[in-house]
């Protein structure tokens, strides 16, 4: 697939061997994994330190966590699809295709979680994750004990809080910087 799309259109890409070693070897690492350069890693590498800082978070809300990774992934793309992010909706749909192992999931999540073919733990989940997003403000006990009910624990529904306000972050930085999803990550996790 193309190379040439810019990582952002807003700021400055830098230029990887300007940046910081472990940076350096950061995205080098996630360009193996990957087969390709993820352009979240170019765009937010624009403040090295903060990228530095912004990716030992995500990685910390994957190491350490009650949910399982298609659950993490869920939370994503549906609050992505609330902020309109086409970034995290095109890269996270990816993921969610994959770790859920169903090539329609991310697409049904994105437009509207409430009629996506899931569960009614994971609708509950999401419904949270909206509520979250959207009135943070009006978050209250019945929210948490809904999610109890569901058999969520105490270390989950952190977590879910935790999932969603990261990618609230994410998603406006990406708005904030134009950030452009690579044309690769359109097709992953398409077959079964």
């Amino acid at each position: 697939m193309e190379d040439d799309i810019e990582a952002m259109t807003r700021f400055e890409v830098p230029n990887i061997n300007d940046l910081p070693e472990d940076m350096q070897e950061r995205i080098e690492e996630e360009s193996e994994r990957a087969g390709f350069t993820p352009n979240v890693f170019l765009a937010m590498a624009y403040r090295p330190r903060q990228a530095q800082a912004f990716f030992d978070y995500h990685d910390a809300l994957l190491e350490e966590t009650a949910l399982e990774r298609e659950e993490i992934e869920m939370l994503i793309v549906t609050v992505s699809g609330v902020n309109d992010c086409l970034y995290c909706i095109v890269a996270h749909g990816a993921l969610c295709r994959i770790y859920a192992d169903d090539p329609y999931l991310a697409e049904q999540l994105t437009a509207n979680h409430r009629t996506a073919n899931i569960n009614d733990a994971h609708r509950a989940m999401l419904d949270f994750a909206v509520k979250l997003t959207e009135e943070p403000e009006r978050i209250e006990d019945a929210d948490l004990q809904r999610l109890r009910d569901h058999g969520f624990s105490q270390e989950a529904i952190w977590d879910i809080g935790n999932v969603v306000s990261f990618y609230n972050l994410s998603n406006r930085m990406a708005h904030l910087a134009d950030m452009r999803p690579n044309p690769e990550f359109y097709d992953l996790g398409r077959s079964q």
